[in-house]
């Protein structure tokens, strides 16, 4: 396969009644407001430009896109003239050609003609406009003043601004408003001595967020990747997907044989339509990087040199454990965890193998850590375990509510959207402790800001439908026709009661009743409201009750069912909703059905030809609980670092060290690999061939840019393993897999790569109802029916603040780092990002002494850390803030051990913590 080139419009599509014109005798028929030059193209005439892509707004500097309209003066600039009825358009005339070959002459006299050395060297817009105009010679000397000596910018790690070559089309400036939100960049001066400039003294200086954009629409060499200027043009293109964050943004990995060149950002992809982040942009070194573990390993002892191994001898030695520990300690002594970093189809073989060939549920996964709350609240108010709308029904909401979540840091190209809908004039909540940056993005009517105290979510969101009842502001009609009565009836009488007032629970919320009160009346009489929320909601001892409470509120005022609005969870991972859809829960198999189901067990046991166990296996917790009571002996880990990311970590790493056999499938070895006795290498997404569904129920294709490096799929060594224990399982191919979990998932039942690669991708439920996908659920009824109500009593986290323990530790992501780091502390992301940090109120600070840059123990009643602290006023008082991408950092050593009631999600957010000043310098000098 070449190269896969998309076809540039010039100007973004319209929406409207249809306008038929002539261009070059030619009829066309286009909707209203759409451009004269977009129209040509659509006919298929091209008309020369350069600063003009249809990723942006017309802007008209270029000169070069002049055409000819009959009874109208002048040349016309044919971007921004938009089509009307009748009119008759000449694109290609004796007139225009001289215009234009006048407008590149003035171009090329003010740009190096070191083509043949360029980097850009046949991607070059200039160059190829230069030939279309038919430029053969330059009649302007290069005796004048010219730009030849204009500094270069290499500060960033990933791009190259060269400004002598810059044509001044403002193509990224606009880029950097008008698709990333972020207002970097500039034109600055004026007349010949304007430039761009990133508007401190360098773009790593800069508010750059390094997305990739600019570079994205730069017409020449301006801006270029390093990595194109190091290994030249690309010859070929696979199309893929990110495997980082939950947006699930689909990117052309262009390669030059095996090698990756860059990551562009597919124009056609659902989540991102052709925008990007810095870590699918640029960050995908790390599958290619020196650490990486190439060969299966094993060793008697943790203590013990690990020793490379044959794929035969590793599998042959991990059954020869596992078969020996079931036999000794019983068939539930082994169990596994599946990984969100992996594809959907290597997961569920490798929960099918912990059924089926270990004969057990003892199946977990990582997404228990971060979004269980999410799939058990969903499902009992809505009826499924995901959430309500498509990325693009943002654009059709009036209010937002963001609760718990960091959109610019967490799932930056998803909050891209988010701004471009709030610069249009639709209304901001927020509810997080932390003033995130989205409170102060640019040209944002002004946000209302809830600094909950955490632990209060609940509170909270009692408060704000206490409001919603009593003031009328529910949606009557909705409710009647869509909800069930009796469960609305307690609910209603439930929250009404004065005790879930905004001022009756101020103490608890920590936000003042009369703010409370603003932000209910904005989201219940504001028109089309939308929630979406991330860990700040989940990762609670209430969590799955604040998702209920989620639901409850949008039901009541009508916010489900149609573009706009919904519950949103935004998913951490590239395939945390993956992950459970497969069936990584104990108590589900895939499609969320219980195991205690006969009927869909039955199916599966059909399918599978073997029994299942009809009972729950264990979760992590229990896993962990029952290693350290001797009852739990072995366990395999898919891509998951538990011992960095789950909390407690002395209670993780006793219960690792507890066990008989502990094997660990991933790309690195992780600090779980520490206690491991088997590790087996697994695949980056570079090298895997399967689907990820992102957080809006979107299944996308991940398909192979080069071999695997380590000679099997790693559900291939999962079908190895299965096999050596005496359960025969086997694929002729990924895609053999896919049509396996259509066969016993509802929800996927018209799901293929055939399908998925004629459409790009499809959301599930997918299936006979709905044979291309659902962008947006419960349209004219719920999954379940009716909607159900909950009651949701507000209990306290049994984590307080004490004298001992005064502040309150709460956790999130930053924007160049992912997860535990494991990936991109391999690549230049470090630069933004080379440690974690704590985030401290300048009154807290001052109390103890503390000033900017001073490093700090952190102390709770489960251990202690070292990080630096920053003194901030985007913190509140009280409470305090790290994240949690550096292992040194050991973040989750001082994290509790209470967890959601429902799910045993842990409760990251609430950490009683004292912080002291303190000489300790590291926290591998400490450990030694």
């Amino acid at each position: 396969m070449g190269l896969i080139h998309e076809t540039d419009f010039g100007t973004p599509g319209r929406d409207g009644a249809p306008v038929t014109l002539e261009i070059d005798g030619m009829a066309v028929t286009v909707p209203e407001g759409t451009s004269v030059m977009r129209a040509a193209m659509e006919a298929g005439v091209s008309v020369p430009r350069l600063c003009a892509t249809d990723s942006l707004e017309a802007f008209g500097s270029c000169r070069l896109c002049l055409v000819e309209i009959e009874g109208r003066k002048g040349t016309p600039a044919s971007c921004t003239t938009p089509v009307a009825p009748g009119m008759q358009v000449s694109t290609h005339t004796k007139r225009l050609a001289d215009l234009r070959r006048g407008v590149m002459e003035l171009y090329i006299s003010d740009h190096p003609l070191d083509c043949l050395t360029c980097a850009a060297n046949g991607d070059c817009e200039l160059q190829d406009m230069a030939g279309a105009v038919g430029l053969r010679e330059v009649r302007y000397g290069y005796e004048g003043a010219n730009h030849f000596d204009a500094p270069k910018d290499e500060s960033n790690p990933y791009f190259s601004f060269d400004p002598a070559k810059c044509i001044l089309c403002s193509r990224c400036v606009r880029a950097c408003d008008e698709v990333q939100g972020t207002f970097a960049l500039t034109i600055d001066g004026r007349g010949f001595a304007s430039a761009v400039s990133p508007g401190g003294d360098d773009f790593l200086d800069s508010e750059c967020v390094s997305c990739g954009a600019c570079v994205q629409a730069c017409p020449t060499a301006t801006l270029i990747e390093k990595s194109v200027i190091e290994k030249g043009q690309p010859e070929r293109s696979v199309l893929t997907t990110c495997a980082y964050c939950g947006v699930g943004c689909s990117f052309k990995a262009e390669m030059q044989g095996n090698e990756v060149v860059r990551m562009v950002p597919d124009k056609d992809g659902g989540a991102n339509e052709g925008h990007s982040c810095v870590k699918g942009r640029f960050a995908w070194g790390y599958a290619m990087h020196q650490d990486r573990v190439l060969n299966p390993m094993i060793r008697e002892r943790i203590t013990d040199p690990w020793r490379a191994v044959s794929w035969d001898e590793a599998i042959a030695y991990t059954a020869d454990r596992f078969r020996t520990i079931q036999e000794t300690y019983g068939r539930g002594a082994i169990g596994g965890i599946t990984s969100s970093r992996c594809t959907n189809e290597e997961v569920y073989v490798v929960q099918k193998m912990i059924r089926a060939a270990f004969g057990n549920n003892n199946v977990d996964t990582c997404a228990r850590v971060c979004h269980s709350p999410t799939g058990y609240g969903l499902k009992q108010t809505f009826g499924t375990s995901a959430g309500t709308q498509d990325f693009r029904s943002v654009a059709k909401s009036d209010v937002i509510m963001v609760i718990g979540a960091n959109p610019t840091d967490g799932h930056p190209v998803f909050a891209s959207r988010m701004k471009q809908r709030l610069r249009q004039g639709a209304r901001l909540i927020v509810v997080d402790p932390r003033r995130i940056d989205l409170i102060d993005a640019p040209h944002v009517p002004q946000a209302l800001h809830l600094p909950v105290r955490p632990g209060g979510n609940v509170a909270l969101i009692n408060a704000m439908a206490h409001v919603i009842v009593t003031e009328g502001l529910v949606d009557e009609a909705f409710v009647g026709e869509r909800c069930e009565d009796d469960s609305f009836a307690r609910w209603a009488d439930f929250i009404a009661h004065e005790r879930n007032a905004p001022e009756m629970l101020e103490e608890a919320t920590g936000v003042p009743a009369a703010l409370v009160r603003d932000a209910a009346r904005l989201y219940g009489g504001g028109g089309n409201g939308a929630i979406y929320y991330g860990l700040g909601v989940t990762e609670h001892s209430q969590g799955s009750t604040m998702v209920m409470g989620l639901a409850n509120l949008a039901m009541a005022t009508g916010n489900i069912g149609h573009e706009g609005v919904g519950v949103n969870p935004l998913r951490g991972q590239n395939n945390v909703q993956g992950a459970c859809d497969m069936g990584s829960f104990p108590h589900e198999l895939p499609g969320y059905r219980h195991i205690s189901d006969a009927a869909a067990r039955g199916l599966f046991e059909k399918v599978w030809g073997i029994q299942l166990e009809r009972e729950p296996g264990l979760r992590i917790p229990n896993m962990l609980n029952a290693a350290l009571d001797g009852s739990f002996r072995a366990i395999f880990v898919q891509g998951e670092d538990i011992a960095q990311s789950d909390p407690n970590t002395k209670h993780v790493t006793a219960a690792l060290k507890a066990m008989d056999c502990v094997v660990v499938q991933d790309l690195f070895l992780n600090e779980t690999a520490a206690f491991a006795h088997v590790f087996l290498p697994g695949t980056s997404f570079l090298e895997k061939d399967g689907t990820f569904t992102n957080a809006e129920r979107r299944i996308n294709r991940v398909r192979p840019v080069m071999p695997s490096t380590t000679g099997l799929d790693e559900w291939e060594v999962a079908c190895r393993l299965a096999t050596a224990l005496g359960y025969p399982m086997s694929y002729p191919n990924a895609s053999a897999i896919m049509d396996e979990i259509a066969g016993v998932t509802p929800t996927f039942a018209g799901v293929s790569f055939e399908l998925l690669d004629r459409l790009g991708s499809v959301q599930w439920p997918c299936n006979d109802a709905a044979p291309e996908g659902t962008p947006v659920m419960h349209l004219d009824r719920f999954v379940r029916g009716k909607g159900h109500f909950v009651v949701t009593e507000f209990v306290p986290t049994p984590e307080r603040a004490t004298r001992m323990f005064p502040l309150i530790l709460t956790t999130g992501r930053i924007l160049s780092q992912y997860n535990v780091g494991a990936q991109t502390r391999r690549t230049d992301n470090v630069i933004w990002h080379a440690e974690d940090i704590l985030e401290i109120h300048p009154h807290d600070a001052e109390e103890r002494g503390i000033s900017d840059g001073d490093r700090v123990m952190i102390a709770s009643r489960m251990g202690t850390t070292a990080l630096h602290a920053i003194v901030t006023d985007r913190m509140p008082q009280g409470v305090v803030y790290t994240t949690f991408h550096h292992p040194v950092s050991g973040t989750n050593v001082i994290t509790t051990e209470f967890s959601d009631w429902a799910t045993n999600c842990p409760e990251y957010k609430v950490t009683a913590v004292q912080v002291t000043r303190t000489n300790l310098q590291e926290n591998a000098e400490a450990a030694e």
